[in-house]
């Protein structure tokens, strides 16, 4: 196994005993995960993928502060999202990235209903990040943006800041086949919350993903 990351993403806690998501592009193939927190460089395994819906469960040891996950059919277009991740970490640095945004559309590309469509800018490194409500719930895994070529090839024009989130719905089905898990899900935030805090909540459950 090399000692240099061959991919980089974003990952985020759901549980305080160390089982976090990212996407199954991230990890697809990976000899070695490492994840990058506070406390440095710790190790995780992939527990259980879909790659279908390019979701995947990791698992550290340790002690972690985690998100929470809503339903995704109480959101609706034009409510306010962000997501944190670690885009191009070897130019950005490793500090977390905040992206504010709205979600854009309740579908993704070719109307696919099992994603979000939010106008964020992303760049590579932030797939696997949490889409989070202004609560600090998780309704989304930031996933994909629209293929620029793909595009380009069928309308003639780059799209601009397009990108796509696997609805949270489909990863709380997704948990429901690891009991485990399942059980300590933390309940949804229904309380109203100053936007810094909920930000901070997100920071403390987010690492950087390497793979090699």
């Amino acid at each position: 196994v090399s000692d240099k990351p061959t991919a980089s993403g974003t990952g985020f806690f759901i549980t305080g005993d160390g089982y976090l998501v990212s996407n199954f592009h991230v990890v697809k193939g990976a000899a070695k995960v490492q994840l990058r927190t506070s406390a440095g460089l710790i190790p995780a395994k992939v527990v259980r993928t879909d790659a279908a819906n390019d979701i995947a469960l990791l698992k550290a040891e340790g002690k972690f502060l985690s998100l929470p996950i809503a339903v995704s059919k109480n959101v609706e277009q034009g409510n306010s999202v962000f997501t944190l991740g670690f885009p191009n970490v070897g130019l950005q640095g490793f500090a977390p990235k905040l992206a504010k945004v709205e979600i854009a559309s309740l579908s993704g590309a070719a109307d696919d209903a099992r994603y979000f469509q939010i106008s964020v800018p992303l760049q590579p490194g932030n797939s696997g990040g949490a889409l989070i409500d202004e609560y600090g719930n998780v309704i989304g895994i930031v996933s994909a943006k629209l293929d620029a070529s793909t595009a380009l090839a069928m309308s003639g024009s780059l799209p601009e800041n397009v990108n796509y989130a696997v609805k949270s719905s489909l990863l709380l089905s997704f948990l429901e086949s690891v009991p485990d898990v399942d059980a300590k899900l933390k309940a949804p935030n229904t309380a109203d919350e100053q936007f810094e805090d909920v930000v901070k909540s997100a920071q403390d459950a987010a690492v950087l993903v390497l793979v090699y």
